[in-house]
């Protein structure tokens, strides 16, 4: 049973703050898009033409689901430590996955791109961190979402005093 007053949450360790949880549930996803984020960014800042939009689309969806997967999976681990603030972590973990598309940004125009200048430099950096941003807000829904659907299922059934 539970009651309506909230207890005070016990320490955490450190792995269970919210930047080592962010990495954790960024990376994972990040790991499924990094090979195609060569080929995305080749097509959208270089001269190649992206032709296989099927498996751009099947690793859209792989993406989608392994951030819901993970988000749920830490929700779980932040709820069995009894803490049970978990809103804004699920979401917060679910789009640390555009950080990491964000350091790639770094990665790709210092090595893989032929980009010189303020002009172009700046373009660049502006429009990663808007695209990033949105992917930031779209995988922090989905993993908020996917938090909430899970947290409404398990306690949809406890009695409350």
């Amino acid at each position: 049973r539970t009651t309506k007053c909230s207890r005070e949450i016990p320490p955490q360790r450190w792995y269970r703050g919210i930047l080592p949880q962010m990495a954790l549930a960024g990376i994972l996803p990040f790991g499924v898009i990094y090979i195609e984020l060569y080929y995305v960014f080749a097509s959208a800042w270089g001269y190649r033409i992206y032709s296989i939009n099927v498996i751009l689309l099947i690793v859209f969806i792989i993406l989608l689901m392994v951030t819901a997967f993970v988000t749920v999976a830490l929700t779980y681990l932040l709820l069995a430590a009894e803490d049970h603030e978990w809103w804004w972590r699920s979401f917060l973990c679910g789009g640390s996955t555009g950080l990491f598309v964000y350091a790639y940004s770094f990665y790709y125009y210092y090595t893989r791109s032929h980009m010189s200048g303020l002009l172009q430099t700046s373009f660049f950096f502006g429009y990663m961190a808007c695209i990033c941003y949105g992917i930031f807000l779209m995988l922090g829904n989905v993993g908020f979402r996917a938090s909430l659907l899970f947290v409404r299922h398990i306690y949809g059934s406890i009695k409350c005093e």
